[in-house]
Formats: structure tokens, C-alpha cells, sequence
């Protein structure tokens, strides 16, 4: 078997089982180095099974939400091989409810570990990675985000915050070589025990999804792409931008907009813009006004 990440060294959060564990054994086993982090007693054992198997890990019990936690981490990591190439920010957590029922506490909690989880563990790598010109940053996102679920609006949140912190941190990392993704994954984890048949639980296991994973690690990895994975299949997902329409303005502005609403929401022709700036292009230009690339 070909070797993709020969060396390399890898942080994955929430490492100690199920989809964690299954993308530190498939990095280690593509010749990465990895710090597997999981605040339960699981890192020892996935580091303990990586090394067993002629791989070089690292245990590391830090919590996602402590920065302080986080940054020890990485300076751990640094200390023992010089280097972070690759971080993947996979902690979460699930706290399942109707929004009428859910907490504020149970709200802010899914917040804390999946975005300020990823923010704190990406701050800390990301000078490192500016620093030696490559990166490779994936973030955990969920079709929970990107279309929604009943009873999930903290976790839907949580994750489609983390699609723009990727699209920002993909275009701010790129001239430093630093390229970062999202993974969506389907996989039978802790967090999908009671919910899915037996049948569907064989099927998604979480060794399936990795491999979607090493692809965004690598050499050759894209940057700003929402990689969906399960069950050995592979799409991907895009936030998108039609052609719309120009009403301009007016008192009957509103009832315009209101009547063109089905055009505005035709799907052909639609684009994936490069950036927050192409809205602004593409409506002046509808009023006739060119917006030049400095001015943005």
C-alpha cells in the first residue's frame, strides 16, 4: 500500500473512538505521526494500537474548549517531531432536543466543543503552519448543517458555522500553503447508537469514511471543499448563488421582489462564487456598476 502521508504529523481531536479513532488508525496507517487528543482514557489505547502496529503516536487528554488545553497540545507535538502538518477537528458532542424544549446551557455547550473546539486547536497550529508554508486543517461539518434536522439545532448550527470558519481560513491560509476543508461525515459512532438499524450501522462504519479524509491531507489536497462521506460513498456539497434578478428601487420595491421570488430561486445557471465579494460584484454589476478587484 502506498504511503500518502509518509512522516507527516497529525492532530485529531476527539481521537479515543468511533470516527476519531478510525481517522487517527487510517493517517497513522498511511505513515503519519499522530497525537491522538481525547479527554476519556481512549487516546491511550488508539495511541497504544498505532504503535503496536509500528506507528508513532502521541496520547494527549486535552479538552477542546480550553485554550490554554489546546495550545499545550501542539507544543507537545512540536517538542517531539518539529512539526504539525495536518489537524483535524473532530470533538463534538450532541446534545438532541426540539429548540421549544432545548436549553440555552445544552446550546451554548455544542458551540463550546464544536466551534470553539476547532477555533481553539486550529489557533494554535495555525502560525506553525504559516510558519513552515504547508497545512492541512479539516473541520468536522454534518448534513445536520448543511440542510438541517429535526431536533438539532444546536448541533445544525454548530456545524454550518464551522463551513464559513473554512472558508475564510481557506483563503486566508492560501498564499502560506495552508489548505482547509470540511468533512460531512455518515458514520455509526456513540453519537448514532439508538438511531439507525443494525443494518445501517454495519454499513456506515467509521473506517468507510478516512479514507475520504487522507484525501484531504495530502500533497494533492483541494482547499474549500465540503467533502460528504459514508458507507464508502463520496459527494460533495456546495453553497451556491443564482443568477437572480435586478428590481432596483422604489416604493413597490418589495412587491417586485415578493412576485420574482420563483425566478430568483431558479437554480440554473447558478455558481459557486470564490468568495463573499462576488455577491457584491455580481449585484453592482446588475445596476450597471463595475466593482474593481482592489476595491475588494
Amino acid at each position: 500500500m502506498e504511503q500518502l502521508l509518509l512522516n507527516k504529523v497529525a492532530i485529531v481531536t476527539g481521537a479515543g473512538g468511533g470516527l476519531g479513532r478510525a481517522h487517527a488508525l487510517e493517517l497513522a496507517r498511511h505513515g503519519a505521526r499522530v497525537v491522538v487528543n481525547d479527554v476519556g482514557s481512549g487516546a491511550q489505547d488508539v495511541a497504544r494500537t498505532i504503535e503496536r502496529a509500528g506507528g508513532e503516536a502521541l496520547a494527549d487528554n486535552g479538552d477542546a474548549t480550553s485554550q490554554d488545553a489546546m495550545q499545550a497540545m501542539v507544543a507537545n507535538a512540536l517538542g517531539r517531531w518539529g512539526r504539525v502538518d495536518i489537524l483535524v477537528c473532530n470533538a463534538g458532542i450532541l446534545r438532541d432536543r426540539s429548540f421549544a424544549k432545548m436549553t440555552l446551557e445544552d446550546f451554548r455547550a455544542v458551540f463550546e466543543v464544536h466551534v470553539m473546539g476547532a477555533v481553539h486547536a486550529i489557533k494554535a497550529v495555525w502560525e506553525p503552519m504559516r510558519a513552515q508554508r504547508h497545512g492541512r486543517i479539516v473541520l468536522t461539518t454534518s448534513s445536520s448543517g448543511l440542510y438541517g434536522n429535526f431536533g438539532q439545532a444546536n448541533y445544525g448550527a454548530a456545524k454550518m458555522a464551522l463551513v464559513g470558519l473554512m472558508q475564510t481560513l481557506a483563503l486566508e491560509g492560501e498564499k502560506y500553503g495552508v489548505r482547509v476543508n470540511c468533512l460531512a461525515p455518515s458514520a455509526a459512532t456513540r453519537m448514532t447508537q439508538g438511531l439507525l438499524s443494525e443494518q445501517a450501522l454495519a454499513q456506515l462504519e467509521p473506517a468507510k469514511v478516512s479514507p475520504g479524509l487522507v484525501a484531504l491531507v495530502g500533497e494533492d489536497a483541494p482547499t474549500r471543499m465540503v467533502l460528504l462521506a459514508g458507507g464508502g460513498s463520496f459527494e460533495s456539497a456546495h453553497v451556491t448563488m443564482t443568477q437572480g434578478v435586478f428590481v432596483g428601487d422604489g416604493p413597490d420595491a418589495a412587491s417586485r421582489v415578493r412576485h420574482a421570488l420563483p425566478t430568483i430561486a431558479d437554480r440554473g445557471g447558478e455558481t459557486v462564487p470564490a468568495s463573499g465579494w462576488e455577491q457584491y460584484r455580481r449585484e453592482l454589476a446588475k445596476a450597471g456598476i463595475v466593482l474593481e478587484d482592489a476595491a475588494a
